[in-house]
């Protein structure tokens, strides 16, 4: 905080920063202490920190010494139930109160918390909860009723439900209004503790399990205060994405790192369109939100944002997922005149490469420059790093400050992408003589469509499941609003005719096993395959005819 005060006094350039950056070492630290808690015993403590909007545009608001208490008698609760350190707590829920007593109460006993996306479908969840074994699972009535064709099966001895309750569940708010009845203790925790498991897709197989310690949100802070263009310690800053709280763009570009800095989160379950998301954002007095390129380029479509919207109070968008189109960005210029940030990361390492209009320019179509921080190379098919202006696979360094811990009860895929003492990304790029980052692709098959990541296997494996499918494959081809878009090639059955009504009926079909965002809006009925000299159905040359036919 110091530090960036001092930033914002002085004439500070990006070489500087980066020469004196250092997060100093500690052995001893806890998030929900390092957020809430610490606040709530300050000066902050009757200071908003949780304004919550329902669908229906009720709203709700909680101080910092509320949620710090609140968080405590849900912590106190789980210890009750035989939650102890180590133990998974699953979170099926959307933003609000719900997500943040889950994340909040399970810190505080050394518990790690499992984020499950309310856009996912039962199969998708069901394969989370088989894979990490939650002692308990916090979700709402609607989103649990989603999984009842499976939840018998289920090994979860607490389920906490918001809204109707019914037998065999517990009341999420009547857990918050138990009083304690003795001081509540916090478990002591080290930086190096688990305390977060994040799922995400990989080019194979389910999404799969993505560990981080809690000293994970130390790694965040300064460059999320750099795409915030160092606003986070000015007073009385609101913090807002449309985005799910359980990516990691919620979690840590909003939801706690708004609280580290004793700012104001705001949650809200509306559905996107430009129209509600400016009325939101002027409503809730937003001065910074994080919004994927696909939702800007949607924003971008309105004109005189001004004009209809006169009391908004944006200063700093941040983005990143997917490379941001250069007109977005003078979009933002000449209508909201704020800077638009780029960054970009992955979910085992994040946030390696960005900008901050503040401090140097940007570059449009470019990634941006190394945070400060994070050490970066360009490695070649041999790990050696090559020279500017060379195309390779970008590499961070293995002491990188927001690496995770490894994939869940997976060593040997967590060992595949270490190179020495670089962790390989698995996306291809090169640094210019400036050191911005330029973008080329990825080496595997993964799709990432409108910010999401998104493994082609889960997908097939859903689809094959179709009585009227023998085999499937699945690509992304290029999209302008998306990035990429998912198309799916789908040899049927002998006996089974091709058609529209069809193409239609399975895409429901992924969209209610999967998710929504995962369901292929492109269809191709083939015969049969390209394979490779494995045997295996050959994506790459897929994708080298798709490019073809579109020449």
């Amino acid at each position: 905080m110091a530090d960036l005060e001092q930033i914002l006094d002085g004439d500070v350039t990006y070489e500087n920063i980066v020469q004196n950056f250092e997060i100093p070492v500690i052995k001893s630290y806890n998030i929900a202490v390092d957020t809430v808690d610490k606040h709530a015993a300050g000066e902050k403590g009757d200071l908003i920190a949780l304004i919550f909007e329902s669908k229906e545009g009720a709203t709700r608001s909680y101080t910092y010494r509320d949620l710090s208490e609140l968080s405590d008698r849900f912590a106190n609760f789980l210890r009750q139930k035989g939650v102890v350190k180590g133990d998974v707590v699953a979170c099926f829920t959307g933003q609000g109160l719900e997500c943040a007593m889950a994340h909040l109460g399970s810190y505080k006993i050394g518990a790690i918390v499992a984020p499950l996306s309310h856009l996912y479908g039962p199969e998708a969840v069901k394969h989370v909860l088989d894979d990490c074994s939650p002692k308990v699972i916090v979700t709402q009535r609607d989103l649990w009723d989603r999984l009842s064709d499976f939840r018998d099966g289920l090994k979860i001895e607490q389920v906490i439900v918001s809204g109707e309750v019914k037998d065999g569940e517990t009341d999420f708010y009547e857990i918050l209004s138990i009083a304690l009845n003795e001081q509540f203790c916090i478990e002591t925790t080290d930086v190096d503790d688990p305390a977060l498991l994040l799922y995400t897709s990989g080019s194979t197989g389910m999404p799969k399990g993505i560990l981080h310690r809690q000293g994970i949100l130390r790694g965040y802070l300064s460059s999320v205060s750099l795409f915030y263009q160092l606003d986070l310690v000015v007073p009385n800053q609101v913090l807002w994405t449309v985005s799910d709280w359980s990516w990691v763009a919620g979690i840590f570009n909003v939801m706690l790192t708004g609280w580290y800095f004793g700012q104001t989160v705001v949650a809200g379950g509306q559905q996107f369109s430009p129209d509600r998301t400016f009325d939101f954002i002027q409503r809730h007095g937003v001065t910074h939100c994080f919004l994927t390129p696909t939702a800007l380029k949607r924003l971008a479509t309105k004109e005189k944002v001004g004009v209809v919207w006169k009391s908004l109070r944006l200063r700093a968008i941040g983005t990143g997922g997917e490379p941001l189109p250069g007109s977005v960005l003078k979009w933002a210029n000449e209508e909201l005149h704020i800077p638009v940030n780029e960054f970009y990361g992955l979910t085992e390492v994040n946030h390696l490469i960005g900008n901050c209009a503040r401090l140097w320019a940007i570059k449009p179509g470019s990634m941006g420059r190394a945070y400060p921080g994070h050490n970066l190379a360009v490695l070649d098919e041999a790990g050696i790093e090559v020279e500017t202006g060379t195309v390779g696979e970008i590499a961070a360094r293995d002491d990188d400050p927001t690496l995770f811990i490894g994939y869940w009860k997976n060593p040997r895929k967590t060992q595949e992408i270490r190179h020495g003492c670089w962790i390989r990304t698995g996306d291809f790029g090169y640094r210019d003589d400036e050191g911005y980052f330029w973008y080329k692709g990825r080496e595997d098959d993964l799709i990432k469509s409108s910010g999401y990541r998104i493994g082609p296997a889960e997908i097939e494996d859903a689809l094959v499941g179709h009585p009227s499918v023998a085999e499937a494959a699945v690509i992304g081809v290029p999209d302008p609003d998306r990035g990429q878009i998912i198309k799916a090639f789908v040899c049927l059955l002998e006996n089974v005719t091709s058609s529209e009504e069809l193409s239609q009926e399975l895409q429901k079909y992924v969209k209610q096993r999967l998710a929504f965002f995962k369901y292929p809006r492109l269809i191709e009925f083939v015969e049969e395959f390209p394979l490779t000299s494995t045997g295996k159905i050959n994506r790459k040359e897929l994708r080298r005819r798709e490019a073809s036919n579109h020449c």
